[in-house]
């Protein structure tokens, strides 16, 4: 498996990988994935979520009962469900976005995929993200996810990164580079 040591490394990862390796055992990849994606989209709706896997006076008592009822209420599988419980009485909770993150690098790994980051100034159409995704899956000879981004502040262009690589083709980056040739 191509699991970099920057994930193995970090607190993060051990979870998401020990997550990983019981999904893997289980055969609920995609289940558990899909999980970790309700719960991250959970997570971006939801300010009482956000709050309470980030308050220290929460107990783990308390933090278990809530992931259970929230784990009932997404539906998710009963791996995922044990997962949160875990974290709760770890008081881990707060790092359940960095294990989402690197499960699913784990996950694309797994499958060769790679994740790229999309970022433009106005929202892209399909069509538009589907002949970028082709492009990007030329270039690297793997399947590219996509995931878009919108910054307003780029005035224009996009700003691809597809792991540690980032495409820079935005017009506030050019503008800041004549910027920085005329002073100098």
């Amino acid at each position: 498996m191509e699991n970099s040591a920057g994930i193995q490394a970090s607190l993060a990862g051990r979870y998401a990988s020990a997550l990983f390796d019981l999904a893997s055992e289980a055969g609920t990849v995609s289940a558990v994935e899909s999980d970790l994606d309700k719960l991250h989209a959970a997570l971006g709706e939801s300010d009482e979520l956000q709050m309470l896997i980030s308050n220290p006076r929460v107990t783990r008592a308390e933090a278990e009962k809530a992931v259970w009822g929230i784990s009932a209420l997404l539906g998710v599988t009963e791996l995922t469900q044990n997962f949160l419980g875990v974290l709760a009485q770890n008081r881990r909770l707060g790092d359940l976005p960095g294990m989402i993150r690197a499960f699913g690098t784990i996950a694309a790994a797994q499958r060769g995929e790679v994740t790229a980051n999309v970022t433009s100034a106005h929202a892209l159409t399909d069509s538009q993200l589907d002949t970028l995704k082709n492009k990007l899956t030329a270039r690297e000879g793997r399947t590219v996810k996509l995931s878009a981004d919108v910054d307003p502040d780029l005035l224009g262009g996009l700003v691809v990164t597809i792991g540690s690589k980032r495409i820079d083709g935005s017009i506030r980056t050019r503008l800041n580079s004549l910027a920085n040739a005329m002073k100098g």
